[in-house]
């Protein structure tokens, strides 16, 4: 009986110790969490009014096929009756996020009974504009900014609970006693960023288009600085490694708010899972937490190795980037797990295996090449940022495995006769395949011109679908010594926006499609969008190719 007890409680430790070693980074995550809940900025805030009252009218000439029409003053709002003004459209003039406020006040007899204001906020005109209803969006319904507020008595106000993300708020009353009449003495956004720092101006020998896109891009990233790198502020409002980089590295050469990015690196390494991957994206609240059951976002958790290099370039902190080189090492066991003989990638056993690769918003996008580019140059990322801390030794056999990857590529991957790139059984063409071999450093500066130039003359190549892709095909433009059709690229596809009325910039862009949307129901969309903010990167980056 007591040799089995005794066997009974080896088993029993036995048991424990190899469930306690699966969680590789146990010992790690609750100082990396706490790290984080340190570095959590305080808001800067500041109260904004709105500065006009507004109407908006179909107009086919117009983004989205709404027009901007009849400014008041916010006097005619303030000093009026309400019940004659109802759904006006209050404009503050700018992108805001943070909480809504207004103030509503009788003119005439009592309030006998509640009063019920329906508002709808907008980031674009189309969302104060379009009904929402009957909703087949495939994101929640929720995520829609329209409240309705029942108001009890009077003088009275009230603040949404709800943060909003917003430059238009439409007001429309829903039911009033006919007993007397109000109405609204004031409204006011609390909006809020952790972006305080005033990056230094441009040369004065900017154009005028670049200055204006710098100024919009890095509103757009201000926006999506809270607490965390928000992928957007109406839309998701968490961190996603995948924006975390562009926005990290834009950072760097604007507000330079590098704790904000420490405390995203630390967030992202204590919520890795067991294993010690990396979840895509991470809450914060209640407590923090990631998205569990969903798909690994593959290329993403390869991305924070480039994110926690250009963090040490920027900031030298060597304590931080070695404290998380675990993290960054654990990442490179997956590209080896569907890695075949020759030196591929094995997307379509990835996918299979709800391995989620991404790329771009695109339909009919293969990924194939796109995602053997964006591994070499992770791989090489990670090898820079080992040689940066001395821990070369730790990755000897990476160098070996990325020339084989980059011949696996030319072999493979490239047709000779087209001079190009192609992916997947269809021999795909697209940008993506292109930008990403440049990128992973597979083709020679003359090589990768030709790649760039001759994929734009291609009849049939897949185009970028939004912001993101569009980061990388620039940044390739910019590796392989094409500045001026880099600048032209940006002044051509951002400043479009720009002309069609954006100020932030959008999560989805198609030039050709202004209802491009990958959730069916383009108001759902996020019209602020980390992504987008990487103009100003390359604009302060390379000054002598953008401030000249």
């Amino acid at each position: 009986m007591k040799n089995k007890l005794i066997l009974l409680i080896a088993i029993y430790t036995l048991t424990s110790l190899i469930l306690q070693s699966q969680d590789v980074f146990k010992t790690q995550r609750t100082a990396w969490l706490q790290k984080a809940e340190a570095l959590k900025p305080k808001l800067a805030q500041v109260k904004v009014k709105p500065v006009h009252a507004i109407t908006t009218r179909p107009d086919r000439g117009a983004f989205q096929g709404w027009r901007v029409d009849r400014k008041w003053s916010t006097d005619s709002l303030f000093t009026k009756s309400f019940k004659n003004q109802t759904g006006l459209i209050l404009d503050f003039g700018q992108h805001l996020t943070g909480y809504f406020t207004m103030k509503l006040e009788e003119i005439r007899g009592v309030a006998d009974a509640p009063t019920r204001i329906k508002l709808t906020f907008g980031e674009v005109p189309s969302e104060v504009s379009v009904p929402f209803e009957p909703y087949n969006g495939d994101l929640s319904r929720a995520w829609l900014q329209d409240e309705i507020v029942t108001v009890s008595e009077m003088p009275s106000e009230f603040t949404l609970t709800r943060r909003v993300s917003f430059r238009y708020v439409k007001l429309e009353l829903l039911g009033a006693s006919r007993f007397f009449d109000f109405k609204i003495a004031d409204a006011w956004c609390m909006a809020g960023t952790s972006a305080a720092a005033v990056p230094p101006p441009l040369k004065p020998t900017t154009y005028e288009a670049i200055a204006k896109i710098d100024s919009i891009a890095r509103n757009t990233l201000k926006e999506c600085m809270q607490t965390v790198f928000e992928d957007g502020p109406k839309r998701d409002r968490r961190l996603w490694i995948g924006d975390l980089y562009l926005q990290s590295i834009t950072n760097n050469h604007t507000f330079k708010n590098h704790n904000l990015t420490k405390r995203c690196l630390y967030l992202l390494a204590g919520l890795s899972t067991e294993e010690g991957y990396l979840p895509s994206n991470v809450f914060e609240r209640p407590g923090p937490h990631s998205q569990k059951g969903a798909p690994f976002l593959f290329e993403y958790s390869l991305l924070y190795n480039a994110t926690l290099l250009e963090y040490l370039k920027a900031t030298n902190d060597r304590t931080t980037a070695l404290d998380l080189w675990p993290v960054a090492k654990k990442q490179l066991d997956n590209p080896k797990k569907f890695m075949l003989d020759n030196g591929l990638f094995n997307d379509t056993a990835a996918a299979a295996n709800r391995w989620w690769l991404f790329i771009d918003w695109k339909e009919g996008l293969d990924k194939q090449a796109p995602i053997q580019g964006l591994i070499i140059f992770a791989l090489n990322q990670t090898v820079e940022l080992a040689k940066m801390l001395g821990k070369q030794n730790e990755v000897a056999e990476i160098p070996a495995l990325v020339e084989k990857m980059k011949k696996a590529c030319m072999d493979h991957l490239y047709d000779k006769d087209l001079g190009l790139f192609v992916s997947g059984p269809g021999k795909q063409v697209s940008f993506a395949s292109q930008a990403w071999m440049v990128l992973a450093g597979v083709t020679d500066t003359a090589e990768s011109q030709k790649i760039l130039t001759y994929v734009k003359e291609h009849p049939t190549a897949v185009k970028p679908g939004g912001p993101y892709l569009m980061h990388y095909y620039v940044e390739a433009l910019m590796r392989s010594g094409l500045t001026s059709a880099a600048r032209q690229q940006i002044l051509s596809y951002w400043g479009n926006m720009v002309i069609k009325g954006a100020d932030t910039f959008w999560e989805v862009y198609d030039p050709e499609n202004d209802y491009a949307s990958p959730y069916k129901f383009y108001p759902v969309n996020s019209y602020c969008h980390a992504w987008s903010c990487t103009p100003a990167y390359f604009i302060r980056k390379y000054p002598e190719v953008f401030q000249q």
